[in-house]
């Protein structure tokens, strides 16, 4: 599901989303997917089931990105694997490349950016506004610049995933709908003509 798709940009291919993923994009936040390469054979986004992408994401492929299932990107998350620049040709249009990887229930923190060659484990956290410049191991938190495991997760505790979440879609209705109505609780045609003609704060 696309919420206001008009702000999601493509540019290239091959890019894929999986089944039930929601993509989410407003006016000043547009989610980027990119597939730009050297060579015709190379470059490629691929992103599972069930994933959320928050505004601002970008993914940027000259080489090869791969999104497990149940990822949660949230709001600015940038992953590329490329430099697209030379080091020291400024002129050379990609740069240096190297795949990546992210595992399934991998959650991107707010503003984390992923480079090039990184492989990212399974269940795994990066914390907000974290730099991801090397390999991440599965079932841990990592955070810093560069990022780095602060804390491993319990291995007792069960995980549960967005897949896990719209297993039950009756039920998922219904917490949708429960949310409605605390969100619109108190609303009246009354008070919609007031807030457009007297507009406080909080309208």
């Amino acid at each position: 599901m696309f919420l206001r798709p008009w702000y999601v940009e493509v540019f290239g291919g091959p890019i894929t989303v999986g089944d039930f993923a929601n993509i989410i994009a407003t006016p000043d936040k547009r989610v980027r997917l990119t597939v730009w390469s050297n060579t015709e054979a190379e470059g490629s986004i691929h992103i599972g089931r069930f994933c959320l992408i928050c505004p601002g994401v970008r993914i940027s492929s000259a080489l090869g990105i791969s999104i497990g299932d149940s990822c949660m990107m949230a709001q600015s998350v940038h992953i590329t694997d490329s430099d697209w620049h030379g080091v020291y040709d400024r002129g050379e249009p990609v740069g240096k490349s190297a795949a990546v990887k992210i595992g399934n229930n991998v959650w991107l923190g707010d503003s984390a950016i992923v480079c090039k060659g990184v492989t990212i484990g399974d269940n795994s956290i990066i914390g907000a506004g974290a730099v991801v410049i090397r390999d991440i191991p599965p079932d841990v938190i990592a955070a810093g610049n560069p990022a780095t495991v602060v804390k491993k997760l319990d291995a007792d505790r069960p995980v549960r995933t967005r897949a896990d979440w719209f297993a039950e879609p009756d039920l998922l209705a219904a917490q949708f709908r429960e949310i409605d109505r605390e969100m619109l609780k108190g609303n009246s045609l009354v008070g919609w003509l007031r807030s457009l003609v007297f507009p406080k704060r909080g309208d």
